[in-house]
């Protein structure tokens, strides 16, 4: 597991593979093992292959290119009336997306991380596109595929990162 952490990358670039049923069905299921607060578990996907739904979600989102190659998109949404507290779903749904994107890669797939902002532009523009009800807000789309190469693991170090006690 920690060579799964320590490997995944954002993947921009995919084969022209498609994503199993199977893998999709793995991926959820590991989406929703994720830790919420108070086990409210405020989430809800979409499962997306419809490359016209796609095309309107490059327009509200600028920096989806990568959906011009994926197979497959999934849309993670956070249910404010199953929240715990305010706000709440944007972690719980963080660490929805970070255990699917994980799983993508222990899988042999390739996700790249999507952000919504909240109360924005393109909020409103992703959730009228999927029709969204006004409870449901889109967290994160998550473009997958089988990578058609894997991205260079950039540096990353703990120097001046950690304080221990206090800043």
């Amino acid at each position: 597991m920690f060579e799964t952490i320590m490997t995944r990358r954002s993947v921009r670039q995919f084969a022209d593979q498609a994503v199993t049923q199977e893998q999709v069905e793995r991926l959820l299921q590991a989406a929703v093992m994720a830790p919420s607060a108070v086990n409210a578990q405020p989430w809800h996907f979409i499962v997306c292959d419809d490359k016209e739904l796609f095309r309107q979600f490059q327009q509200a989102h600028p920096y989806s290119k990568m959906l011009d190659q994926a197979p497959l998109l999934i849309l993670v949404c956070g249910d404010t009336e199953k929240q715990a507290g305010p706000l709440f779903y944007l972690e719980d749904c963080a660490a929805a997306t970070e255990n699917l994107l994980l799983a993508a890669h222990a899988m042999g797939l390739g996700g790249c991380w999507l952000g919504v902002p909240p109360q924005s532009e393109r909020e409103e523009q992703i959730a009228k596109i999927f029709g969204l009800p006004a409870h449901i807000k889109p967290f994160c789309g998550v473009a997958l595929g089988v990578p058609a190469s894997q991205p260079q693991q950039p540096e990353r170090k703990l120097d001046g990162l950690v304080h221990k006690n206090v800043w």
